[in-house]
């Protein structure tokens, strides 16, 4: 079984997709007790040397300068995510709320956050078990952090809310008890250090990430195909090109086009063609496939660092002896960062759709009219080219940056916010519809090669129309192509071996 160790230092995004997506198990690196029990001690000292301290013995936000008596501690914690789980909309996916507990638990576990160990390791257990709380996708503005989602994270390891677990919807109290975990009563500072921070907007923002990485490169795979059915030269993507630009992006997107219609019979049978140049929708995929690889790059290195960092406030130091109250859990970095993916990442849509239009058109592909013998009595392509439009129009609405917006909350105190959960949530959304736009380029493309036969496509073009053909035959008369498109759907997500 895989087992993963978190310390608060070196989780990689690629363990965060095991954990969400297939299960991995998560434990506490036995090297980083230590710092979370030294932590922990510290703010049982402030604590009892009744010091005020932000969090800690104080009201939150506005509240800050409202003192809380010793008596109230545990009770002004219990309050705090009780008040704060306020939430609307459509619920997380459980592989969502599984990235969100880890990185939530690695976050605790830097040592900075001044919760006891048994609160991480009863999260931990939460998470291996499969009890997984049901959190509202709509209700934080990235100021503080996640505060209303995370809040919802938290209620059911003290025994409330609502979760998931073993397929079905229950409470909390009902759900632990069944899985054998036993609820917390939160101590002093461990309710803040729960909902404080940036774990719902990252975890979305990871897992959206991963699959943009993927849907780069099938792109490039569905680009090189329509290519081909298009009787579109490869020329522009020689390597003299790429150099005198340089960008890394660029240059892997050429090579993977090259390298897929290598050996060609179509290309070498249209080589002595009359088309002087093709549209840049073919002939500059290169420049447009590789602006979004370095894209998505830039965005990887930014939650990199956010996973393995301490977002939470105020922020303890116990070799320094400081309690810091500052600015960490501002979701400002995820937010350009989600912003920037789902403007990227939306261009592989937008040049996509220029691909079908040019397949179903005999003037530019050659083709017969919408990729079907008879046009006319049947409709072949028509509307699954108008489905693509529609998902590149929605996808320019939904590449509004949200970061550009901020609206003052909690009487002023959060006079300026990220909107970093909302631009996440919207890259997430643009990245599915990629997903779709692509996986009808797939089918026009494929259903473009099969009129070029008995010619045959290059090896790498070749290899994965045959894959496609293992599921999905040529499309010869009318049919319910939705059923093709989720079929194809499937086969880009269990990816093409070349």
């Amino acid at each position: 079984m895989n087992i993963i160790k978190i310390d608060g230092d070196n989780l990689v995004l690629e363990q965060v997709e095991s954990v969400a997506l297939h299960g991995a198990k998560v434990i506490i690196d036995p090297q980083a007790v230590s710092k979370i029990n030294r932590c922990r001690e510290f703010v049982e000292k402030i604590v009892n040397a009744d010091k005020t301290v932000y969090g800690i013995n104080t009201g939150f936000g506005k509240l800050c300068n409202q003192r809380i008596s010793r008596k109230d501690i545990e009770k002004l914690q219990e309050n705090l995510v009780l008040s704060h789980a306020f939430g609307v909309g459509p619920f997380f996916s459980q592989e969502e709320v599984r990235a969100i507990m880890l990185l939530r638990a690695n976050v605790l576990t830097k040592g900075h956050s001044g919760v006891r160990l048994e609160l991480i390791q009863t999260l931990l257990e939460m998470l291996n078990k499969g009890v997984l709380p049901l959190i509202p996708e709509k209700g934080s503005v990235g100021a503080s952090g996640d505060l209303a989602p995370l809040a919802y994270m938290a209620l059911p390891l003290m025994g409330k809310g609502w979760v998931v677990y073993q397929g079905r919807i229950m409470e909390g109290n009902k759900a632990l008890k069944k899985a054998g975990i036993k609820p917390m009563k939160f101590s002093c500072k461990e309710g803040l250090a729960l909902i404080n921070g940036t774990c719902v907007m990252t975890a979305v923002g990871v897992l959206s990430l991963l699959k943009a990485e993927r849907l780069a490169d099938l792109a490039d795979m569905a680009g090189a195909m329509s290519l081909e059915a298009a009787l579109c030269t490869p020329e522009a993507f020689d390597r003299n090109v790429q150099k005198v630009r340089g960008y890394k992006g660029q240059r892997r997107s050429a090579e993977n086009l090259v390298n897929l219609t290598r050996q060609s019979e179509i290309r070498e049978f249209h080589k002595a063609c009359f088309k002087v140049q093709d549209p840049y929708s073919f002939r500059c995929m290169p420049q447009v496939h590789g602006a979004v690889r370095d894209s998505i790059s830039h965005v990887r290195s930014v939650l990199e660092i956010e996973i393995n960092s301490a977002t939470d406030n105020p922020l303890i130091f116990p070799d320094q002896n400081q309690v810091i109250s500052a600015g960490n859990f501002h979701g400002e970095p995820v937010a350009l960062a989600m912003d920037f993916l789902c403007i990227a990442v939306s261009e592989l849509a937008n040049i996509s759709e220029r691909r079908i239009a040019g397949l179903i058109n005999p003037e530019i592909s050659g083709l017969p009219a919408f990729l079907v013998k008879e046009p006319g009595v049947n409709s072949g392509f028509m509307m699954a080219e108008i489905v693509a439009a529609s998902l590149v129009s929605e996808n320019k609405c939904l590449s509004h940056p949200a970061s550009v917006d901020s609206i003052p909350t909690s009487i002023d105190q959060e006079d300026h916010v990220s909107m970093g959960t909302i631009a996440a949530r919207k890259a997430r959304e643009v990245i599915r519809n990629v997903e779709d736009v692509l996986a009808i380029e797939f089918l026009a493309a494929a259903q473009g090669i099969f009129f070029r036969f008995p010619l045959k496509p290059g090896i790498g073009t070749g290899k994965i129309y045959r894959h496609i053909r293992k599921k999905i035959q040529p499309v010869l008369k009318d049919r319910l192509l939705s059923e093709d498109l989720n079929e194809m759907k499937e086969l880009m997500r269990e990816g093409f071996k070349l």
